[in-house]
């Protein structure tokens, strides 16, 4: 087969068995060629040894690609070989071994707690308000995730024990608390969304006017409207009040593990990373709360 015949075959395999979206398809597609257009003429694409391929690497970054792009350049090209692999053309995956260049990974920057309050202290009297509201308060009440709370549905909220019910990463369902204040906004949304949305049977929590689930995108605008009606310094969007939910309840507890829980972290080192806490302060909480940690005073 030639090096079109092995591209179309790839593009049938992420459409129909991995089922990838056209988005993905595209920007890997992209990948391919554009390290296709660099190992030259002479040489194609998928019979490429790895030191071409990491030449490949080399002419990306000479050419000023930020350590994101070239690593999504890698990434497209060890797909692509793993196919080939899987297709018993290939012996050994040239791509395998080869790493990109370490990615600086710029952490969000957190709401303080008065920027929080001032967001969400909306005068609520019409239903998108009063919805827009709820959606900020379950954001910021419990740390999740846009594609969690977009995915909740009606009966996921439990008013009785204040809970709200999620799937996380991995289909992995946790039991997370919600606060006070967001329990109420939540009550006054659930009331409003029977009188008003009622001709709109849905499971869905948050739903648009036309009754169906809100999308990410809706979520992300009608957020990022608010933070501009309100008037404040920093772009707001739902990972914004993930993250000051994270870093207040560390400033509030240092219970770096219950933070975990609640966030849905499967590593702990995560939410180390996610909350910006040096390993002094780790340390610190270490020493003073594990039992073998504790010094012995009578030891020199």
């Amino acid at each position: 087969m030639t090096q079109t015949d092995w591209q179309a075959k790839y593009r049938q395999y992420l459409t129909f068995e991995r089922q990838l979206s056209d988005y993905t398809i595209r920007n890997y597609f992209f990948e391919l060629n554009r390290a296709q257009s660099l190992l030259g003429e002479d040489i194609y694409l998928h019979n490429a040894n790895r030191d071409q391929l990491q030449s490949v690497l080399a002419k990306l970054h000479r050419q000023g690609l930020s350590p994101r792009s070239i690593a999504l350049s890698l990434s497209a090209q060890k797909q692509f070989y793993a196919f080939l692999l899987r297709e018993n053309v290939i012996a050994i995956n040239p791509a395998k071994t080869l790493s990109a260049p370490k990615q600086n990974k710029p952490l969000p920057k957190n709401m303080d707690v008065d920027a929080v309050s001032h967001l969400l202290d909306i005068d609520a009297d019409d239903p998108l308000a009063i919805r827009d509201k709820a959606i900020m308060e379950l954001f910021y009440s419990s740390g999740l995730r846009l594609a969690e709370l977009a995915a909740l549905n009606y009966d996921d909220i439990q008013f009785d024990n204040a809970e709200v019910k999620v799937m996380g990463k991995g289909s992995k369902q946790r039991i997370v608390p919600i606060g006070k204040v967001a329990i109420n906004a939540l009550k006054v949304w659930f009331t409003c969304r029977e009188q008003v949305f009622s001709l709109h049977p849905n499971d869905a929590l948050f739903i648009s006017n036309q009754g169906k689930r809100l999308s990410h995108r809706s979520i992300q605008a009608r957020m990022n409207k608010w933070g501009q009606e309100q008037a404040l310094s920093v772009k707001v969007h739902p990972h914004k009040l993930r993250h000051s939910f994270a870093t207040h309840m560390l400033e509030s507890s240092a219970d770096l593990r219950a933070v975990q829980e609640l966030l849905g972290h499967a590593n702990l080192s995560t939410t180390q990373i996610y909350t910006s806490l040096d390993f002094q302060h780790l340390a610190k909480v270490y020493d003073g709360a594990h039992p073998r940690a504790k010094k012995n005073k009578g030891n020199s």
